[in-house]
């Protein structure tokens, strides 16, 4: 009972250290507050990451407590720079991308570029479409610009066919893809391409419009400082 008690405390300290952090960071009245939403979620992720660290370290409770607010604040102030440098990034690869299809994600922790697979490959097809390789270049360019990250290019399918076909295809989408990246002057060892297949759909498999949704090659830039 002791035991949960402290751990409770602990939890709700990581909480509060957290918001602390974030609210510390960034004004709530000032007006950039949107422009820079996603650099706050780094600053919250930072700081939670930091505090979570401190309270398995230490050889006390009071010590844990410390190596918390600690942990906290680091991290915060490493998502900061984390989420300045992920907005900075993707503005850079909107502006620079030629097709409106091609969609950017930023989740304060990475970038997720989203390619569909009706203007990437065609049906049943590992072959890249001609019109792709501007915008991967593009993509190829903007990572050159910002080299300390690693990219996962993960390829997905819908569910329509053999689960054991999907994943093939998944694969074989996700290394062209790679190959592209990597002969445009990506470091190789950046790079790693994934097949999902079908099991991370990200809509219904039930409708026409849901599949077309799934069927899609994702480029995940995850930064490393």
């Amino acid at each position: 009972m002791r035991h949960n008690m402290t751990r409770s405390k602990s939890l709700f300290a990581l909480c509060a250290v957290s918001v602390l952090a974030l609210s510390a960071c960034v004004s709530p009245n000032s007006s950039a507050n949107n422009d820079f939403k996603k650099t706050k979620s780094g600053i919250a992720i930072g700081a939670g990451v930091g505090a979570v660290a401190g309270l398995i370290s230490g050889n006390s409770a009071q010590e844990r407590k410390s190596n918390a607010i600690k942990g906290a604040l680091i991290g915060a102030a490493g998502g900061a720079v984390v989420g300045n440098v992920l907005d900075k990034q993707a503005a850079e690869l909107q502006q620079n991308l030629g097709n409106d299809r091609v969609t950017i994600t930023n989740t304060g922790d990475r970038l997720i570029v989203t390619l569909p697979q009706d203007i990437t490959f065609a049906s049943d097809s590992a072959t890249l479409s001609g019109g792709i390789q501007s915008d991967l270049a593009a993509v190829a360019n903007n990572l050159q610009s910002y080299p300390d990250s690693t990219v996962q290019i993960i390829g997905h399918t819908d569910s329509t066919g053999e689960a054991g076909y999907n994943q093939n295809l998944s694969v074989q989408r996700a290394n062209a893809v790679t190959n592209v990246l990597a002969s445009s002057g990506v470091p190789q060892f950046r790079l790693q391409g994934i097949g999902r297949g079908e099991d991370q759909p990200v809509a219904s498999n039930l409708t026409e419009e849901g599949k077309a949704q799934n069927r899609r090659v994702e480029i995940v830039i995850l930064p490393t400082t």
